[in-house]
Protein backbone atom coordinates (compact mmCIF):
# COMPACT_ATOMS: atom_id res chain seq x y z
CA UNK A 1 0.00 0.00 0.00
CA UNK A 2 2.41 2.34 0.86
CA UNK A 3 4.57 1.71 -2.52
CA UNK A 4 1.36 2.63 -4.17
CA UNK A 5 0.80 5.55 -2.55
CA UNK A 6 4.29 6.67 -3.18
CA UNK A 7 4.38 5.91 -6.98
CA UNK A 8 0.81 7.53 -7.56
CA UNK A 9 0.65 10.37 -5.14
CA UNK A 10 3.79 11.90 -5.03
CA UNK A 11 3.88 15.51 -3.78
CA UNK A 12 4.42 16.47 -7.57
CA UNK A 13 1.28 14.66 -8.90
CA UNK A 14 -0.66 16.52 -6.04
CA UNK A 15 0.35 19.76 -7.21
CA UNK A 16 -1.07 18.92 -10.73
CA UNK A 17 -4.16 17.49 -9.62
CA UNK A 18 -4.94 20.34 -7.57
CA UNK A 19 -3.96 22.44 -10.06
CA UNK A 20 -6.57 20.48 -12.74
CA UNK A 21 -9.14 20.66 -9.73
CA UNK A 22 -9.29 24.62 -8.98
CA UNK A 23 -8.79 25.22 -13.09
CA UNK A 24 -11.36 23.00 -14.40
CA UNK A 25 -13.89 20.43 -11.83
CA UNK A 26 -16.28 23.17 -11.35
CA UNK A 27 -16.78 23.88 -14.93
CA UNK A 28 -16.56 19.83 -16.01
CA UNK A 29 -19.32 19.39 -13.22
CA UNK A 30 -21.51 21.77 -14.68
CA UNK A 31 -21.24 20.04 -17.77
CA UNK A 32 -21.86 16.93 -16.80
CA UNK A 33 -24.67 17.96 -14.89
CA UNK A 34 -26.20 19.77 -18.09
CA UNK A 35 -25.59 16.79 -19.99
CA UNK A 36 -27.52 14.70 -17.47
CA UNK A 37 -30.55 16.69 -16.85
CA UNK A 38 -30.81 17.16 -21.15
CA UNK A 39 -30.60 13.52 -21.57
CA UNK A 40 -32.80 12.46 -18.36
CA UNK A 41 -35.40 15.11 -19.81
CA UNK A 42 -35.94 13.92 -23.19
CA UNK A 43 -35.20 10.21 -21.89
CA UNK A 44 -38.58 10.86 -19.94
CA UNK A 45 -40.47 12.87 -22.53
CA UNK A 46 -40.27 9.69 -25.22
CA UNK A 47 -40.02 6.93 -22.18
CA UNK A 48 -43.20 7.91 -20.36
CA UNK A 49 -45.51 7.60 -23.28
CA UNK A 50 -44.10 4.38 -24.48
CA UNK A 51 -44.03 3.15 -20.85
CA UNK A 52 -47.52 3.86 -20.55
CA UNK A 53 -48.45 2.62 -23.99
CA UNK A 54 -46.61 -1.07 -22.78
CA UNK A 55 -49.84 -1.07 -20.34
CA UNK A 56 -52.56 -0.16 -21.94
CA UNK A 57 -51.87 -1.62 -24.82
CA UNK A 58 -50.91 -5.02 -23.24
CA UNK A 59 -53.42 -7.60 -24.32
CA UNK A 60 -54.75 -7.80 -20.98
CA UNK A 61 -54.42 -3.60 -20.45
CA UNK A 62 -57.33 -1.75 -21.09
CA UNK A 63 -56.94 -0.34 -24.61
CA UNK A 64 -54.98 -3.54 -26.18
CA UNK A 65 -53.16 -3.17 -29.17
CA UNK A 66 -52.51 -5.68 -31.92
CA UNK A 67 -49.65 -7.84 -31.33
CA UNK A 68 -47.34 -7.47 -34.20
CA UNK A 69 -47.04 -3.99 -32.50
CA UNK A 70 -46.62 -4.71 -29.24
CA UNK A 71 -44.13 -7.44 -30.20
CA UNK A 72 -41.91 -5.12 -32.54
CA UNK A 73 -42.38 -1.65 -29.46
CA UNK A 74 -40.57 -4.85 -26.88
CA UNK A 75 -38.28 -6.11 -29.20
CA UNK A 76 -36.95 -2.35 -30.16
CA UNK A 77 -36.79 -1.33 -26.16
CA UNK A 78 -34.92 -5.08 -25.51
CA UNK A 79 -32.56 -4.49 -28.15
CA UNK A 80 -31.41 -0.78 -27.09
CA UNK A 81 -31.33 -2.10 -23.55
CA UNK A 82 -29.16 -4.69 -24.01
CA UNK A 83 -26.87 -2.73 -26.33
CA UNK A 84 -23.60 -1.71 -23.89
CA UNK A 85 -23.47 2.61 -24.14
CA UNK A 86 -20.07 2.58 -25.47
CA UNK A 87 -21.00 0.34 -28.62
CA UNK A 88 -24.24 2.48 -29.01
CA UNK A 89 -22.08 5.83 -28.97
CA UNK A 90 -20.08 4.35 -31.73
CA UNK A 91 -22.93 2.68 -34.40
CA UNK A 92 -24.98 6.02 -33.75
CA UNK A 93 -22.06 8.89 -34.79
CA UNK A 94 -23.77 8.99 -38.49
CA UNK A 95 -27.45 9.62 -37.21
CA UNK A 96 -25.60 11.75 -34.09
CA UNK A 97 -23.84 13.62 -37.27
CA UNK A 98 -27.03 14.08 -38.98
CA UNK A 99 -28.67 15.56 -35.90
CA UNK A 100 -26.16 17.62 -34.34
CA UNK A 101 -23.69 18.28 -37.10
CA UNK A 102 -20.72 16.61 -35.18
CA UNK A 103 -20.73 13.24 -33.68
CA UNK A 104 -18.28 14.27 -30.93
CA UNK A 105 -18.09 17.22 -28.25
CA UNK A 106 -21.21 17.94 -25.59
CA UNK A 107 -24.42 18.28 -27.48
CA UNK A 108 -23.81 15.25 -29.52
CA UNK A 109 -23.35 12.75 -26.76
CA UNK A 110 -26.66 13.59 -25.67
CA UNK A 111 -27.76 12.07 -28.83
CA UNK A 112 -26.80 8.61 -28.03
CA UNK A 113 -27.68 9.05 -23.72
CA UNK A 114 -31.13 9.72 -24.87
CA UNK A 115 -31.55 6.63 -27.21
CA UNK A 116 -29.71 4.36 -24.63
CA UNK A 117 -32.03 5.86 -21.61
CA UNK A 118 -35.77 6.56 -22.73
CA UNK A 119 -36.09 2.55 -23.31
CA UNK A 120 -34.40 1.99 -19.38
CA UNK A 121 -37.28 4.83 -18.35
CA UNK A 122 -40.20 3.18 -20.55
CA UNK A 123 -39.40 -0.22 -18.41
CA UNK A 124 -39.52 1.94 -14.87
CA UNK A 125 -42.73 3.36 -16.50
CA UNK A 126 -44.01 0.15 -17.18
CA UNK A 127 -43.50 -1.57 -13.80
CA UNK A 128 -44.62 1.89 -11.82
CA UNK A 129 -47.70 1.64 -13.75
CA UNK A 130 -48.27 -2.52 -13.19
CA UNK A 131 -48.38 -1.70 -9.44
CA UNK A 132 -51.56 1.08 -9.58
CA UNK A 133 -54.37 -1.20 -7.93
CA UNK A 134 -56.44 -3.19 -10.93
CA UNK A 135 -59.58 -2.42 -8.70
CA UNK A 136 -59.24 1.10 -9.30
CA UNK A 137 -58.37 1.12 -12.92
CA UNK A 138 -61.80 -1.24 -13.72
CA UNK A 139 -63.35 1.38 -11.80
CA UNK A 140 -62.88 4.19 -13.38
CA UNK A 141 -63.70 2.43 -16.90
CA UNK A 142 -66.83 0.98 -15.27
CA UNK A 143 -67.53 4.52 -14.51
CA UNK A 144 -67.76 5.78 -17.79
CA UNK A 145 -63.92 6.95 -18.10
CA UNK A 146 -62.10 6.82 -21.37
CA UNK A 147 -58.94 5.00 -21.72
CA UNK A 148 -56.73 8.37 -21.23
CA UNK A 149 -58.99 9.75 -18.87
CA UNK A 150 -58.15 6.60 -16.35
CA UNK A 151 -54.25 6.81 -18.06
CA UNK A 152 -54.29 11.06 -16.83
CA UNK A 153 -56.47 10.62 -13.90
CA UNK A 154 -56.15 7.28 -11.97
CA UNK A 155 -53.08 5.32 -13.81
CA UNK A 156 -50.23 8.54 -13.09
CA UNK A 157 -51.84 10.16 -10.42
CA UNK A 158 -51.99 6.67 -8.34
CA UNK A 159 -48.20 5.64 -9.51
CA UNK A 160 -46.57 9.45 -8.49
CA UNK A 161 -44.23 7.94 -6.03
CA UNK A 162 -43.10 5.05 -8.01
CA UNK A 163 -42.75 7.21 -10.94
CA UNK A 164 -40.68 9.54 -9.08
CA UNK A 165 -37.92 6.36 -7.63
CA UNK A 166 -38.02 5.28 -11.44
CA UNK A 167 -37.12 8.98 -12.14
CA UNK A 168 -34.68 9.16 -9.65
CA UNK A 169 -32.94 5.34 -10.61
CA UNK A 170 -33.24 6.83 -14.33
CA UNK A 171 -31.40 10.26 -13.39
CA UNK A 172 -28.36 8.12 -11.47
CA UNK A 173 -28.01 5.72 -14.20
CA UNK A 174 -27.78 8.46 -16.90
CA UNK A 175 -25.04 10.29 -15.09
CA UNK A 176 -22.65 6.95 -15.24
CA UNK A 177 -23.46 6.97 -18.80
CA UNK A 178 -22.51 10.52 -19.22
CA UNK A 179 -19.27 9.56 -17.44
CA UNK A 180 -18.58 6.84 -20.00
CA UNK A 181 -18.58 9.20 -22.82
CA UNK A 182 -15.80 10.81 -21.66
CA UNK A 183 -13.88 7.80 -23.46
CA UNK A 184 -15.71 9.16 -26.87
CA UNK A 185 -14.63 12.67 -26.53
CA UNK A 186 -17.64 14.22 -24.57
CA UNK A 187 -17.13 16.40 -22.00
CA UNK A 188 -17.41 16.39 -17.97
CA UNK A 189 -15.91 14.69 -15.50
CA UNK A 190 -15.34 11.49 -17.09
CA UNK A 191 -13.93 13.42 -20.03
CA UNK A 192 -11.40 15.24 -17.30
CA UNK A 193 -10.79 11.95 -15.54
CA UNK A 194 -9.83 10.29 -18.84
CA UNK A 195 -7.57 13.32 -20.20
CA UNK A 196 -6.12 14.43 -17.00
CA UNK A 197 -6.45 11.11 -14.74
CA UNK A 198 -5.37 8.06 -16.64
CA UNK A 199 -3.67 9.56 -19.52
CA UNK A 200 -1.82 11.31 -17.40
CA UNK A 201 -1.27 8.89 -15.02
CA UNK A 202 -2.40 11.35 -12.41
CA UNK A 203 -4.40 9.14 -9.51
CA UNK A 204 -5.46 11.70 -7.47
CA UNK A 205 -7.51 13.48 -10.36
CA UNK A 206 -9.47 10.29 -11.29
CA UNK A 207 -10.39 9.50 -7.75
CA UNK A 208 -11.65 13.65 -6.86
CA UNK A 209 -13.63 13.05 -10.30
CA UNK A 210 -15.43 9.89 -8.61
CA UNK A 211 -15.67 11.54 -5.57
CA UNK A 212 -17.79 13.77 -7.10
CA UNK A 213 -19.97 11.83 -9.28
CA UNK A 214 -20.38 9.69 -5.88
CA UNK A 215 -21.70 13.25 -4.33
CA UNK A 216 -24.01 13.54 -7.17
CA UNK A 217 -25.33 10.61 -7.65
CA UNK A 218 -25.90 10.90 -3.55
CA UNK A 219 -27.70 14.61 -4.19
CA UNK A 220 -30.01 13.24 -7.09
CA UNK A 221 -31.21 10.53 -5.04
CA UNK A 222 -31.71 12.27 -1.35
CA UNK A 223 -33.63 14.84 -3.44
CA UNK A 224 -36.05 12.03 -5.13
CA UNK A 225 -36.71 10.07 -1.83
CA UNK A 226 -38.03 13.02 -0.58
CA UNK A 227 -39.97 14.10 -3.06
CA UNK A 228 -41.02 10.36 -3.74
CA UNK A 229 -41.70 10.49 0.26
CA UNK A 230 -43.85 13.62 0.47
CA UNK A 231 -45.82 12.44 -2.77
CA UNK A 232 -47.09 8.82 -1.46
CA UNK A 233 -50.35 9.73 0.38
CA UNK A 234 -49.33 6.31 2.63
CA UNK A 235 -47.06 7.91 4.48
CA UNK A 236 -48.36 10.79 6.92
CA UNK A 237 -46.08 13.97 6.44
Amino acid sequence: MSEYLATYYTPEKLEKAWAVIQRDFLRETGVTLYITLMATLFAILIGLPLGVLLVTGDSKGIRPLPKPLMAFLNGLINLLRSAPFIILIVVLMPITRSIIGTAVGNAAVIVPLIIAAFPFVARLVEGSLREVNPNIIEMSMSMGATTWQTVFHVMLPESVPSLITSFTTAITTILGYTAMSGAVGGGGLGNLAITQGQQRFNQAVLVAALIVLVLMVQLFQTIGTRLAKKADKRIKQ
